[in-house]
């Protein structure tokens, strides 16, 4: 399974390249850019690990690029994120969000049933990667320890 959250999802990853044109972009429009990393991409976990702070007075991508590759260098099996806040008076939210790297095992979600009062049945996500501790829920790591 695919993890599609955030913009470009859909699509093939993004290359270094193409990720640099995107935060160029965020940039031109004066946005803020972080870096996130999360091994619970779970759709409502909305609060990411934050890698540093937010980058306010940037104008350049490559400051930005050194901290996806810090991040990834640092947790290779966790998804990255890269955000575009808009702190203009009236907005002040994400803008643009999208993947830049994902664990390389994605073990999806299982939908889970609950029966409630009367006949109401409720269902929920839940990742099959949360059934292992963190920092071991994806990838080589998660797999040698199942061994």
């Amino acid at each position: 399974m695919r993890i599609t959250q955030g913009a470009f999802s859909f699509l093939p990853d993004l290359d270094d390249k193409q990720i640099a044109a995107q935060v160029e972009y965020c940039l031109r429009q004066g946005w803020a850019v972080g870096v996130e990393f999360t091994d619970d991409p779970h759709p409502r976990n909305t609060y990411w690990e934050m890698w540093g702070m937010p980058m306010f007075d940037l104008h350049d991508a490559a400051g930005v690029m050194e901290e996806v590759k810090a991040c990834r260098k640092a947790n290779p099996e966790t998804y990255v994120r890269v955000n575009g806040f808009d702190s203009t008076r009236g907005w002040e939210a994400v803008r643009l969000s999208f993947l830049v790297q994902r664990p390389s095992a994605e073990p999806g979600f299982r939908l889970e049933r609950q029966e409630a009062e009367g006949r109401t049945i409720r269902y929920t996500l839940q990742a099959y990667g949360l059934d292992r501790p963190a920092g071991r829920r994806y990838g080589d790591q998660a797999l040698r320890s199942e061994r």
